[in-house]
């Protein structure tokens, strides 16, 4: 009895494993698929992966946008941690308590920032009335120029465009009144976004490997080493840029501060604090900042000072181009200017002042991880390959050693 009971089972067994192969090898064939020639058929399936991608691309944008408010003060201060990481190890392998060197590292950072402030405030206090004057001068000498300059404009056409754009200004003032609706909830959005930034910087100073290892915690266990590699060596690249950003853009302020202080243009500490901050957007922020210090080089001291000041401008920035960057990030950090370029733009139109200003550490931070799992490096046991093909690189090259061959007979003579 047991079996005639097993046939029918092994019957249906085999009629089930017989349909799974004919699954498994089945070829569906068109006169449609036949006709549709290779290369068309390959690039249909490299476009819809390419959609694919893209909209989950598009998707994580869109998300990040939704979050800004989380997201920025997120960004906000892990570029704070990796400016102030350098000397925080320091003082970490000097036996310092970790308490102390957090207390150590936020007092020395708000005492810098303070410093700053205080000196903007001193030199614009001290200035402004002067300051006012000119401008008032200078607007005059303007209207007289264009009055009695090759334009040959009568007062009452200069007059007629100031009230146009005195009228523009007021055809605007529903919108500007309806933003200064939304003020308190900016106000609001910053001050909390400082709150949130300051204690995920304290968060990632205090514990940041513990917060670290929970978060690989939450990758499958196989895929653990590689994202750890991955993450650590963007950490590197992170530390890398903010350290030499630091760096270079103090030597730029000092720089264009100091010439515009010689030529006598006003107000120097504040143009050379904005160049030190717009020094960290890389590339724009030097022009923007270059270009408003000869400009109030040409309304507060005329033309030839100005000209001066575009030369000191034009100096500061090819020693940082030419000589700052190269021994500075020297094979540790490196970045196309193509590259700079584009991601600062493209993080511009996507996110305004937040994505130019973190689009370049997060282009680095993307490359040198995507670079580190595609060449599976951490089955090496060491960081990206130098000869990798990157963007932008973390890892310094090897000094290249002389082989030492058979020394002939009288070489030595």
């Amino acid at each position: 009895m047991s079996d005639e009971r097993e046939q029918p089972r092994v019957g249906r067994e085999n009629a089930r494993t017989r349909l799974a192969d004919a699954l498994r090898n089945r070829t569906v064939t068109t006169e449609i698929a036949a006709g549709v020639p290779r290369g068309l058929r390959v690039a249909t399936a490299y476009s819809w992966r390419f959609l694919v991608i893209a909209a989950a691309i598009g998707v994580g944008i869109w998300i990040v946008i939704q979050l800004k408010l989380l997201v920025v003060p997120l960004l906000i201060a892990i570029l704070i941690t990796a400016l102030l990481w350098p000397g925080f190890t320091w003082l970490l392998r000097h036996r310092v308590p970790r308490w102390l060197a957090i207390v150590l590292a936020l007092l020395s950072t708000l005492a810098i920032v303070g410093g700053l402030l205080w000196l903007v405030g001193w030199q614009v206090a001290r200035e402004w009335s002067s300051v006012q004057a000119r401008t008032i001068a200078a607007v005059e000498e303007f209207r007289q120029y264009l009055i009695d300059g090759p334009l040959h404009l009568t007062e009452a056409q200069i007059d007629d465009w100031l009230l146009q754009g005195w009228a523009l200004v007021q055809q605007q003032a529903e919108l500007l009144w309806s933003g200064a609706l939304a003020l308190g909830s900016t106000v609001g959005h910053v001050a909390t976004g400082a709150v949130l930034a300051l204690f995920i910087l304290l968060c990632t100073l205090a514990d940041g490997g513990g917060i670290w290892r929970w978060t690989l915690k939450l990758f499958p266990r196989t895929a653990r080493p590689a994202v750890d590699g991955a993450g650590r060596a963007g950490w590197v690249t992170v530390v890398n840029y903010a350290r030499t950003q630091l760096l270079v853009a103090t030597i730029d302020a000092v720089g264009i501060g100091i010439g515009a202080f010689l030529l006598g243009v006003p107000l120097a500490i504040p143009v050379a604090v904005l160049v030190f901050l717009g020094a960290f957007v890389p590339i724009v922020g030097a022009v923007v900042t270059g270009a408003l210090a000869v400009f109030l080089a040409l309304v507060y001291n005329g033309p030839w000072i100005a000209l001066w000041m575009l030369v000191v401008v034009l100096g500061v920035q090819q020693l940082e181009g030419h000589v700052l960057q190269p021994l500075l990030m020297g094979s540790a950090v490196k970045v196309h200017p193509l590259a700079v370029v584009l991601v600062v733009a493209g993080g511009a139109m996507i996110a305004g002042i937040p994505g130019a200003l973190f689009a370049v550490p997060l282009a680095a931070f993307v490359n040198v991880v995507a670079v580190y799992l595609g060449s599976r490096s951490w089955e090496k046991g060491g960081g990206v390959s130098g000869s990798a093909d990157l963007i932008w690189s973390t890892v310094p090259r090897q000094p290249r050693t002389v082989r030492k061959g058979p020394v002939r007979k009288g070489a030595a003579q």
